[in-house]
């Protein structure tokens, strides 16, 4: 039974992380179909999505890009595209496709942000900062590439729903509620209120230049 021992530790935020880059990826990958991409430009698209904000994060915080110590992301990349590839009429003809896998990605990835930050002993508000940066750089890059106006500055308290996932993420753990619940509470939040946002025109005020 030696083997188990060397079995990589494997927590519920790896999992989340995972599942924040296929969702990601696919939202890049999907983006890049409609613009005609060929399959290479569509998966660099989708790894971009994925990586760019942990990419920042990381760089922010003075440690290796997390991609680099494992080809996981890669491969999650690439299971995003088989699904496009596969479902692409499917994904086509389900209404607001993009945009709730952008969410889904947006809710996993402050998770991921807030919490390795904090693991780095970090304060809240550099958590928070840092699960905003994880949340919405990706979608940035993903749209400058595809040639559009980055989705932050055109769609409902799209960066405010990180901020406000990250702080309830560090009040819950504040009072003591368990990690993993912790988790999906600030993933559901996120997802909710971009929903919400969505749904009934949630926006900030406009910068008048009278």
């Amino acid at each position: 039974m030696e083997y188990l021992a060397e079995l990589p530790d494997i927590q519920f935020v790896d999992v989340i992380e995972a599942l924040g880059t296929v969702a990601f990826a696919i939202s890049g990958i999907r983006l890049a179909s409609a613009k005609r991409f060929d399959w290479f430009g569509a998966v660099i698209v989708g790894f971009v999505t994925a990586i760019g904000g942990g990419t920042m994060r990381d760089v922010l915080l003075d440690v290796t890009p997390f991609w680099m110590q494992s080809s996981l992301y890669i491969w999650c990349t690439l299971f995003a595209f088989l699904i496009v590839a596969f479902f692409r009429r499917l994904l086509v003809h389900l209404d607001n496709t993009i945009f709730w896998f952008d969410c889904i990605g947006l809710g996993l990835f402050v998770v991921v942000g807030y919490e390795k930050t904090m693991m780095l002993g970090y304060p809240m508000w550099v958590c928070v900062f840092m699960a905003m940066i994880t949340g919405i750089v990706g979608g940035i890059v993903r749209d400058m590439l595809i040639n559009e106006i980055p989705i932050i500055f055109t769609q409902e308290l799209y960066a405010v729903a990180c901020i406000i996932g990250g702080i309830i993420f560090g009040i819950l753990i504040y009072f003591g509620v368990g990690l993993v619940l912790t988790e999906v509470i600030t993933a559901v939040s996120v997802v909710i209120i971009r929903i919400l946002a969505t749904k009934f025109g949630w926006k900030l005020p406009n910068l008048k230049d009278d």
